[in-house]
């Protein structure tokens, strides 16, 4: 029984362990450059210049948006953004495209860059967990 225990225990600190959050730097600052450009083109018209939503788009840098998102993966909300927006063309921006939307959306919740962009790939983003800042 000891033994089940601490394989139990383990293995739930090897995967505590290999999850990331969203306040540890998981994108660069090059990277949210280049979504905000790709935000201003594509998501501003709806969500407003500064994030802070309009109509029916929700804003995505509020109280609101970071507890809604807090402890999901973060590849459900970059598969949201990939599959449903633009709101007028939705699919049509790039995996790329996606990861550097998302990190300008960090950014302006609050999170801060790292040295490594983050990755264009759903899957990759499994293990990151978004995590709301102070």
């Amino acid at each position: 029984m000891k033994l089940v225990v601490i394989t139990m225990a383990a293995a739930t600190l090897a995967v505590a362990a290999q999850t990331k959050t969203t306040q540890e730097g998981i994108y660069t600052d090059a990277q949210a450059t280049r979504g905000e450009a790709i935000y201003a083109k594509s998501c501003a018209s709806c969500h407003g210049a500064s994030l802070e939503g309009s109509g029916q788009a929700p804003p995505l840098a509020d109280k609101d948006f970071a507890t809604e998102w807090d402890d999901q993966p973060l590849s459900d909300l970059f598969e949201r953004i990939r599959t449903t927006m633009p709101g007028d063309a939705p699919g049509t921006l790039k995996p790329s495209e996606v990861a550097d939307v998302l990190a300008f959306v960090l950014k302006k919740g609050g999170h801060t860059g790292g040295s490594v962009d983050l990755p264009a790939d759903a899957a990759a983003l499994k293990d990151v967990r978004f995590r709301k800042t102070s």
